[in-house]
């Protein structure tokens, strides 16, 4: 794993790292087991981050635009998708042995020592020359392992809009420009993952394919680079971690005319959220050509027919989820005294609000029930009684809560309730008739 690049990042990675095992975001997988390496599951609070992640791209990305159509293709899909796409050929990264410790590495990741790669476990320069490995994982259909079952996990979601880019045309009568949408999970044989969830063989993508008249490719791209960025900022990014990088020409991806990454100052460096590339119309023809199927569009107005061009703005879900994490992480201090907390935007937050009962006497209780259940209505929310008031805002703070109800026996003769700023710390009697109308109101203006 790559170093942080100072006392303060190692510092900053090693606290986020242990608060989401701690308070229930990230769990090694099968731990009980000694876990399998970086692979992880996402426990109660990660899953409700990460779903909130998803909902966020969701909202942005095909709620609210005309112009794109969501998919939820197959993960296993007909091998000839993987040999039209280049990926049985060319999806691979260069593999060497050390004959010292027998760790593999991947060898365009390597430190130089007098000139010559040395492996990151144990110093050696006696490695084996690079040899290209594939980073697909290879399965069977069927009962019998033999080739002609073979079959591949999709090592990203893109293929699968390309191949059904005819039949969303078709069915739902739409002309470039418009776009075909869907999240879903990937897996690549990484040779050397790590950086906790950042770089891991199953993963999440929210990636779109737009496709538009080839004369108008240039400006979609900038207008979809500069739109993927500004969403990094919408929901929380300061703007000073976050950077738009284009590729430089030999770094460029065989089907690119021009891709920028979307990157975010990690501590161990800056690393991609998202690529934004124009992937021309290579894929469109390499499909066409391998299936004998025509993939274009025919403007009946115009009589024209052509391939589209197609801008891919592809994020990796699991990523982008640590970088809000990072970025939303502090420590400072409430009445002298020191805490932790998650300034995640409010909408983001896996609980938006939590209702905390002054005290655990019943008398309290059925209140306190009755109102959270009124808010779970809307917002997800949580309801804890365990140790002092003060131990809990403490808590809902480190886990990023935006809002903290606390109903007490004043509650019971005024029928309103205080409610607690996780950012600011301020306080404020409100009807609890008002509370979800309020609470609403913030969130929205968030």
């Amino acid at each position: 794993m790559p170093s942080p690049e100072n006392a303060a990042d190692a510092g900053l990675f090693d606290a986020v790292v242990n608060l989401c095992k701690r308070r229930g975001f990230v769990f090694p997988s099968a731990e009980i087991y000694g876990g399998i390496r970086s692979t992880y599951d996402y426990g109660p609070l990660g899953a409700l981050l990460l779903r909130n992640v998803r909902d966020a791209w969701w909202r942005s990305m095909v709620q609210q635009r005309d112009d794109v159509l969501p998919i939820d293709a197959a993960i296993l899909t007909n091998p000839k998708v993987w040999e039209a796409s280049g990926h049985l050929a060319t999806f691979t990264d260069p593999l060497v042995d050390c004959r010292s410790c027998k760790e593999r590495s991947r060898a365009d990741h390597l430190e130089q020592k007098d000139g010559r790669p040395i492996c990151p476990h144990c110093g050696s320069t006696d490695l084996t020359e690079a040899r290209p490995f594939n980073l697909m994982f290879k399965t069977f259909v069927g009962p019998v392992e033999d080739d002609a079952a073979v079959a591949y996990l999709r090592p990203e979601t893109a293929q699968g809009m390309f191949v059904n880019f005819s039949n969303v045309l078709t069915s739902m009568r739409r002309r470039p420009p418009f776009g075909i949408a869907q999240i879903g999970r990937s897996f690549r044989n990484e040779i050397t993952p790590g950086n906790f969830v950042f770089r891991t063989r199953e993963f999440e993508q929210m990636e779109l394919e737009f496709f538009v008249p080839p004369a108008d490719s240039q400006r979609w791209h900038r207008y979809w680079c500069d739109e993927r960025l500004a969403w990094y900022q919408r929901w929380g990014i300061p703007s000073d971690q976050l950077r738009l990088r284009p590729h430089d020409q030999e770094e460029l991806s065989h089907y690119s005319a021009g891709t920028s990454d979307v990157e975010f100052r990690f501590p161990w460096g800056w690393g991609e959220l998202e690529g934004i590339a124009n992937r021309t119309d290579y894929d469109l023809k390499a499909h066409a050509a391998a299936s004998g199927e025509r993939l274009e569009y025919f403007d009946q107005a115009t009589g024209e027919r052509y391939v589209p061009h197609v801008i891919e703005p592809a994020a990796g879900a699991t990523r982008t989820m640590m970088a809000f994490l990072l970025s939303a992480y502090h420590e400072d201090e409430v009445g002298g005294e020191p805490r932790t907390v998650l300034r995640l935007h409010p909408r983001l937050a896996p609980y938006q609000v939590a209702v905390l009962p002054l005290s655990k006497k019943e008398t309290l209780a059925p209140l306190a029930r009755q109102v959270a259940a009124t808010l779970r209505s809307q917002l997800m929310c949580d309801f804890d009684d365990t140790q002092s008031i003060g131990r809990r805002y403490r808590r809902q703070d480190e886990i990023g809560t935006p809002y903290c109800v606390t109903v007490d026996f004043d509650s019971l003769d005024d029928n309103a309730v205080t409610v607690r700023d996780r950012d600011t710390t301020a306080q404020e009697r409100l009807p609890i008739d008002a509370l979800p109308g309020e609470l609403a109101r913030r969130l929205a203006a968030s």
